[in-house]
């Protein structure tokens, strides 16, 4: 497409990195700029692609009209500062860190032009993206009294941003759970493995349920992961749904596609993949692109 929607990316760093990869392939998003607030490998690599960079932070791009969409993958405290500043500028911001400041959003659940009427949409977490869905998938069917996932994913994908935001990932994708995947009552909790060579990033999701109808949870199931698959290909189902009374046991992995990150950077890909999604949908509406 000749006219493209231009896009920033304010945060550098891995998931910043991955995304500047996957936008210079999109189909209607340019990406004008990449923000750091100093010198680092991720600037560099974008002015090598001859991608415009600054490491002044947010407030050199304020002022450029053209950028429509902005993806922060700094931190939750950044992002709790770039957030006013964006939306008072009319800028349509798509949030990769745990801030949960605007909308959540999981493209495969809540995904519909009306999440793109807020300025502001958050990603939730990685452990959200992946978990999120099977959650919504057994609750449609089956009613869940209670969810617990468990995302374990290597240390070596787990940049600074992800360790400082740790009780972030559990607060945020507790709620998200309860809001968006509808189950009663959650818990969330992350592992960091260290394990060489470097774990794919695995989750695994206990659900309490009121209708334990097995094969009709199973065929819910696998009705999400297609859908999930068409933006996320490395996301498969491990093990389950398993039913002992009440209680479904489903294990998921997933591969990373590799644009940038390394194949076992599963957590990263899933969220670049959702943000590109979410990014692809408000560039194509600006556009007046019909479907």
């Amino acid at each position: 497409m000749k006219n493209k929607v231009k896009v920033a990316i304010l945060g550098p760093g891995n998931i910043g990195t991955d995304l500047m990869f996957k936008i210079t392939k999109s189909r209607y998003m340019e990406l004008e700029y990449v923000v750091g607030i100093q010198e680092t490998e991720g600037l560099k690599l974008a002015r090598k692609r001859e991608i415009k960079t600054t490491s002044n932070g947010i407030k050199d791009i304020l002022g450029i009209n053209d950028i429509k969409i902005v993806f922060d993958a700094t931190s939750a405290k950044a992002h709790s500062m770039h957030a006013d500043l964006l939306g008072a500028a009319g800028i349509f911001t798509i949030d990769l860190t745990p801030a949960a400041i605007g909308a959540y959003c999981v493209p495969s659940i809540n995904f519909d032009y009306a999440i793109l009427n807020d300025d502001n949409v958050n990603m939730v977490t990685c452990g959200g993206q992946a978990t999120i869905p099977i959650v919504a998938a057994i609750n449609s069917v089956a009613d869940v009294s209670y969810a617990e996932i468990v995302a374990s994913l290597s240390s070596k994908s787990a940049g600074p941003g992800t360790r400082q935001n740790i009780d972030e990932f559990t607060q945020t994708t507790k709620k998200a759970i309860e809001k968006i995947a509808g189950a009663d009552l959650a818990k969330a909790i992350i592992i960091l493995n260290p394990a060489e060579p470097p774990i794919l990033m695995k989750n695994t999701i206990y659900t309490i349920v009121k209708k334990p109808d097995i094969e009709i949870i199973k065929e819910s199931v696998k009705k999400m992961v297609a859908q999930i698959n068409e933006y996320v290909p490395g996301y498969r189902v491990v093990m389950g749904p398993i039913l002992s009374v009440d209680k479904i046991t489903t294990m998921i992995e997933v591969e990373g596609s590799g644009d940038f990150l390394p194949s076992y950077s599963g957590n990263l890909d899933i969220m670049t993949c959702a943000a590109v999604q979410v990014g692809e949908k408000y560039a194509s509406k600006l556009l007046g692109v019909k479907k």
